[in-house]
């Protein structure tokens, strides 16, 4: 199994329970090392295997080195779940090229040439599982992240087209779109901003991100077999 982004937040999650359901995990960070190798420790302490490997998305002769020496070193990768990301946020008319192009590079570009790199060995061996992490920002209004959500809802168009594409290979393709999850980057909003997210969410909190960490392993497993181009909303009814 092939994470990126794992070293933090959601993606943590994912990775922790993964390994905890006995899949040899192998997650991407770019410059967070020391938490990154943290994780890891963690994981091999439990008896469990992780690894971790650097990786810059936006490069994509890097991307396919390292799928490349992710197999050579420990076999085939059965599944990728794409939760690499970043954000950028600012009112559409005074966001600046720069922001508008990193967001998109790394979300929807990084993301996708990965996806191309690990599809070409599964279509090869006719299996396979690709997760995209979309974001409740991509089917609805997310005032200020314009870029972010485009490339959010790119992601959802993009599940549904591979999901025609590699069906005959047997390649399940989904995507998981959390809503409001307490992760650091939420949790680090300023008190006002903050508290005033509850209100917004029909179940009345923030989600968990073991809570979205489960619906990926379920689309990951046997029991998601006839499962594929379906969005998992996980966001406590705030799109209903």
């Amino acid at each position: 199994m092939l994470v990126s982004g794992g070293s933090r937040g959601i993606g943590r999650a994912i990775v922790e329970q993964l390994a905890i359901q006995g899949a040899h995990v192998v997650f991407t960070y770019h410059r967070q090392h020391e938490t990154a190798q943290a994780l890891v420790r963690t994981i091999r302490e439990q008896g469990m295997i992780c690894h971790a490997k650097q990786c810059d998305l936006n490069a994509p002769d890097e991307s396919r080195a390292m799928v490349e020496a992710i197999e050579e070193e420990f076999g085939e990768i059965y599944a990728l779940v794409n939760n690499a990301g970043i954000t950028q946020d600012k009112s559409f008319p005074t966001m600046s090229e720069t922001d508008w192009l990193s967001v998109i590079s790394t979300n929807l570009n990084g993301t996708a040439l990965l996806t191309q790199a690990v599809l070409q060995k599964m279509m090869f061996r006719k299996e396979g599982r690709i997760i995209m992490m979309s974001s409740v920002g991509g089917l609805r209004a997310s005032s200020g992240q314009s870029n972010y959500s485009s490339t959010k809802a790119a992601l959802i168009g993009l599940t549904r087209t591979l999901s025609h594409e590699m069906a005959r290979f047997n390649i399940l393709v989904n995507a998981v779109a959390p809503g409001y999850i307490a992760t650091d980057m939420v949790l680090s909003m300023p008190e006002s901003s903050r508290s005033a997210i509850p209100k917004q969410v029909p179940l009345r909190r923030m989600g968990a991100v073991e809570e979205v960490a489960a619906p990926v392993l379920f689309l990951l497993s046997d029991s998601a077999s006839y499962i594929t181009g379906h969005c998992m909303v996980v966001d406590g009814g705030l799109s209903a």
